[in-house]
């Protein structure tokens, strides 16, 4: 998995790694919405007790529901 930036290598990918030492410098980490639902179209996101569905509606929009 790669993130979309300036890491100074063709198409400004960076590994995952740069990824993790942004987070540390407390910087958010990006993804694509095609890199985390996949071709499912469907992310279960676990948040303590709770699980939450992130998904892509018929319309192209992302849709959160617990």
């Amino acid at each position: 998995m790669t993130e979309q930036g300036s890491g100074g290598r063709p198409g400004g990918q960076r590994p995952l790694s740069m990824t993790a030492a942004l987070a540390e410098q407390g910087k958010p980490r990006r993804a694509t919405s095609d890199e985390l639902l996949g071709q499912a179209g469907e992310l279960i996101i676990v948040h303590g007790e709770r699980e939450y569905r992130l998904r892509r509606t018929a319309n192209g929009k992302l849709i959160l529901t617990a």
